[in-house]
């Protein structure tokens, strides 16, 4: 009999799954606990909390650096995201706060998830216990509300009482590592661009087709009435160049669909009343389903590869700059958007899988996350990549659980040298 509190914790590189007992835990309590986890998550190895810190072995690499690419908290919608034009059979439930906006449940998702990463960080000995040193932690916001909010409800979960605080450009200003095709920041050729996104999907109209039941599964949602042309508005299916030349356009069936998925998605997330989680007609399942519609945006906007070269230019170098600079932070983050992550994932040509949501559908915090590691004995540098996530049910609830799932590089392996990893990064990113 054990007469400490007691969390038990199953990891492998698919599913943390953590259960908690308040008071004291038997070792049978203990053998239940691991034939509950084995069930869940597939008999992966179980591990008490309190080992992990102590789980790493002698002769494994130090992590020297990190850097967190990270998706934004969980906000309301912003206001484009349903189009004009849509049919719904009852109006839309009403957010705590302004379009757009950081809700007050997401700046404690993203306060709790940074304090489980702070832990995480601690056991790999890349964070101290008490405040780290100045400039060892830094933290990089996009310039919009959303992203700036979400920069400081994490600098105060991964540095409790520390004073560290989220860095971003002015009010106005255009940050190339979030939004290089609007600052102009590649030599981007917005025709190419739409051939290579035609190639890529095979034509917008195949994109939507092959959708179709999706969309189908979505329109039941809304719960509009039959007219025999969907819920959505009814255009064409088209990519085309912006009118300054700078991005492209996309209109139709997948533009239109793609942001209601998101909507209903964040309900869920927010924590608002089931029944008013697509009029109680959107469950989990359903909710997973539908991400797809998201995710095919990014089909568009960073998957293929020459958006993903153009997407992730800035970002990419920027990266590979702090994990290179030998006077650089310990752990930054950068604070973005969803497209941001894709297309990272996109230029490492792999795809972005976590329990819950659609492939490449990033959710509220969703994170890449880039170790450097030295071996200890040869003092060679490493790579190694990533994808932290919380399940839509942690999120919902406030967990502070998260899946960590490796990442490989197409190219290399998980563990990639640190030179192949440079050599082919710099290869797929635009000029």
């Amino acid at each position: 009999m054990f007469t400490a509190k007691a969390s038990i914790s199953l990891y492998n590189p698919r599913n943390v799954i953590k259960l908690t007992f308040p008071g004291v835990i038997s070792c049978r309590m203990i053998l239940m606990a691991r034939s509950l986890l084995s069930l869940l998550a597939g008999g992966a190895m179980l591990l008490p909390a309190t080992a992990l810190s102590s789980s790493r072995k002698p002769g494994e690499p130090i992590v020297e650096r990190i850097v967190i690419v990270m998706r934004h908290g969980i906000r309301a919608p912003l206001a484009s995201e349903v189009p004009q034009g849509t049919r719904i059979a009852t109006p839309w439930p009403r957010w705590p706060v302004e379009e757009s906006r950081l809700t007050p449940h997401g700046i404690r998702a993203l306060e709790t998830v940074a304090a489980a990463d702070r832990r995480r960080f601690i056991a790999l000995g890349v964070l101290p216990r008490g405040c780290a040193a100045p400039g060892a932690i830094r933290i990089r916001t996009n310039v919009s509300d959303r992203t700036i909010a979400s920069g400081e409800a994490y600098a105060r979960g991964i540095a409790p009482g520390c004073g560290l605080a989220a860095e971003h450009l002015e009010a106005g200003a255009i940050d190339p590592i979030f939004e290089p095709l609007r600052a102009g920041a590649t030599r981007f050729d917005a025709n190419r661009a739409v051939a290579e996104i035609e190639r890529f999907t095979g034509g917008m109209r195949a994109l939507a087709a092959r959708h179709a039941d999706t969309i189908a599964l979505l329109d039941r949602i809304l719960g509009c009435a039959p007219r025999g042309t969907g819920c959505t508005p009814d255009a064409p299916a088209r990519v085309s160049p912006s009118p300054d030349g700078r991005g492209i356009e996309l209109q139709g069936p997948i533009r239109d669909t793609s942001g209601i998925a998101q909507v209903l998605l964040l309900q869920y997330v927010e924590g608002l009343p089931l029944r008013d989680v697509g009029w109680g007609r959107a469950d989990p399942a359903a909710l997973t389903r539908i991400g797809a519609l998201h995710a095919a945006l990014f089909d568009v906007f960073t998957r293929s590869p020459y958006m993903a070269s153009h997407q992730a230019a800035v970002l990419g170098r920027h990266v590979m700059e702090t994990l290179a600079d030998p006077r650089g932070p310990r752990i930054e983050v950068l604070m973005g958007h969803d497209t941001n992550v894709t297309a990272l994932g996109a230029v490492l040509r792999t795809s972005l899988r976590a329990p819950g949501y659609a492939v490449d559908d990033v959710p509220p915090g969703g994170a890449i996350l880039i170790e450097r590691l030295r071996d200890r004995k040869s003092g060679r540098r490493y790579v190694r990549l990533s994808y932290r996530t919380q399940s839509p049910q942690a999120l919902r609830s406030g967990s502070a659980a998260a899946s960590i799932r490796p990442l490989t590089m197409a190219g290399c392996t998980h563990l990639c040298p640190a030179d192949r990893f440079t050599q082919l990064l710099q290869s797929r990113l635009a000029e």
